[in-house]
């Protein structure tokens, strides 16, 4: 397992490079420059350039850049929204609201899909079992952002205008963190719920029918032990393998529940960036996401070997 791990972790940093180094080219051969302010003339445009560096030979610049990167975690500095603030600066005011809210929706979303799933499986061709199908049709369906406005109008709007007492604010209040992001993670777990209850349903139902399970009712185990310790710990394996790409598109669907909600996350920012020609700020947002995503394949490789000790081995064998 360690040195499937150490090799993992070798292909993980190279892959980051590479992405990094994408990123870097496509945005400097990208038309357009972070100064398009029609105030400023052709020689001050000059200047900037200078300033900031951006005249030098490309690979001059890409060499400053990843050193600044690598041997300090330096990402430059912002041209346009906050006018020479350092961009990791402005990204550690706002990575922790962004992840709070997708590990609340990713938290939220698993636990209720799998309890659907359970519901639906052992009540399998019964209402219960249509009533989840039917949600999972609709929180793939539906975009996160059209349930925001939903949300935001019907408990944001009408049952404050109705009770006269705001349960949850309509624009996010850094003054009451935990009550504002009820509605934004309610809204980004609904494709969690649909997506977990899926494949935990299809799952769950073929694991109950199986040779081994129907041993263990044999031998009188109870039904809770026979469902939780047998059933459901062996349905979680094609559901932790949709963690990862589920965590990451929390976090890249966040960008308009963000923008819905007035988060100042770094979804928002990278919208904003992406509008201005940041260029500093998206590499850095866009090398963020990187990372996350990385992570969370690693941590769901570990994940695999405690919920199946076979895996493990299988692994630590290669």
């Amino acid at each position: 397992m360690i040195k499937y791990l150490t090799r993992r972790l070798i292909i993980a940093v190279i892959t980051l490079l590479t992405i990094m180094t994408l990123l870097f080219l496509l945005l400097d051969f990208m038309p357009g420059s972070p100064f398009n302010d029609e105030k400023l003339s052709d020689s001050q445009r000059v200047l900037l350039y200078e300033k900031y560096g951006l005249d030098k030979p490309i690979v001059y610049r890409y060499k400053q850049f990843m050193y600044h990167v690598i041997f300090e975690g330096d990402f430059g500095v912002s041209y346009t929204i906050e006018k020479n603030a350092n961009v990791s600066d402005m990204l550690s005011k706002r990575l922790p609201l962004s992840i709070r809210i997708g590990l609340q929706a990713l938290a939220l979303g698993s636990v209720v899909g799998v309890i659907l799933a359970s519901v639906a499986a052992l009540k399998k061709n019964s209402i219960w079992d249509t009533l989840t199908t039917v949600i999972s049709v609709i929180g793939i369906s539906i975009p996160s952002y059209v349930f925001a406005l939903g949300l935001n109008y019907f408990l944001g709007y009408k049952l404050t205008k109705a009770t006269g007492i705001s349960f949850f604010p309509l624009t996010f209040d850094l003054y009451a963190p935990l009550k504002s992001s009820v509605l934004p993670t309610i809204a980004l777990s609904m494709f969690v719920v649909a997506t977990v209850a899926r494949f935990m349903r299809t799952e769950l139902v073929e694991v109950i029918g199986s040779d081994y399970v129907m041993l263990a009712e044999a031998k009188g185990l109870s039904a809770n032990k026979v469902i939780f310790r047998h059933s459901i710990r062996n349905a979680l394996i094609p559901v932790v393998t949709v963690l990862g790409p589920l965590t990451v598109s929390l976090m890249t669907g966040s960008l308009v529940i963000e923008r819905v909600f007035g988060i100042p996350g770094i979804g928002d920012l990278l919208v904003t960036a992406i509008s201005v020609n940041d260029f500093n700020v998206i590499i850095a947002i866009s090398f963020f996401y990187s990372i996350f995503y990385i992570v969370m394949q690693l941590f769901i490789d570990v994940l695999y070997g405690i919920i199946d000790p076979r895996i493990r081995v299988s692994k630590g064998g290669e």
